[in-house]
């Protein structure tokens, strides 16, 4: 489980035993710090003194969400893993739900925890969130003419071959676009790729991470990824 941080002290600790009561004694919880000022690089230092299964991968500096998964999923594979998730550390994600995505790649290559199929829902989420939500997939789902609902969710299983396969240097998304590339490679790479609903849930601590500049990168890498590949120069 790959599990991204930045100024995420009271969610950490919290996030980090669900996690371990949920995944097998083979798992591994890998927390990836891009040098937090509040200090959550060091609960989770002490946390993986604590456990076994915890590792921590600190970046010198805040980079966006799309690197530090980047440098997580190198580690995961560095490491063996014959699968990697990724989720948020604020329990926006819930992690009674990660056997469910586990169990799901029993049958597909990559796992999508969706807000936007059958069974599937937002909670606690303004209008104009939603809107900006549902709006971003969808326009992903029309221009890269894909069948997946939830492009921009950030509750994914892979498969080891997956990430080995989609080239992870030619990844160049740095917000929430990297959601959409990461998937929709892999749907350019012939894997097989399913959704299973979630319930997705507003951060009750800290701060959102989402801002102007994420939504407009999204806007223009979106067009620019469908043209490449129909150039076939997606990498």
């Amino acid at each position: 489980m790959c599990l991204p941080t930045y100024n995420e002290r009271e969610n950490l600790g919290p996030m980090v035993a669900a996690l371990l009561g949920r995944l097998s004694p083979d798992d591994r919880v890998l927390v990836i710090d891009d040098n937090s000022p509040d200090g959550t690089g060091a609960i989770a230092d002490r946390l993986a003194a604590e456990e076994p299964r915890v590792q921590v991968l600190h970046r010198e500096r805040k980079e966006g969400l799309g690197p530090a998964y980047l440098a997580g999923f190198r580690h995961a594979l560095g490491d063996g893993a014959a699968l990697i998730l990724e989720m948020d550390c604020d329990f926006s994600h819930d992690p009674d739900d990660v056997p469910r995505l586990i169990a799901a790649a029993d049958e597909a290559d990559l796992v999508l925890g969706s807000r936007y199929v059958s069974g599937g829902r937002v909670e606690n989420w303004s209008l104009a969130r939603r809107f900006v939500s549902r709006a971003g997939s969808f326009y992903a789902q029309v221009l890269l003419w894909t069948s997946a609902r939830d492009l921009t969710g950030g509750f994914k299983c892979y498969r080891r071959q997956v990430l080995e396969r989609i080239d992870l240097d030619a990844v160049s998304a740095r917000g929430y676009a990297f959601q959409i590339e990461t998937t929709y490679r892999a749907i350019r790479a012939g894997f097989r790729v399913v959704e299973v609903p979630i319930t997705f849930v507003e951060r009750e601590v800290g701060t959102s991470k989402m801002s102007r500049a994420i939504v407009l990168e999204a806007i223009w890498r979106v067009p620019l990824l469908g043209a490449r590949a129909l150039l076939g120069r997606l990498g």
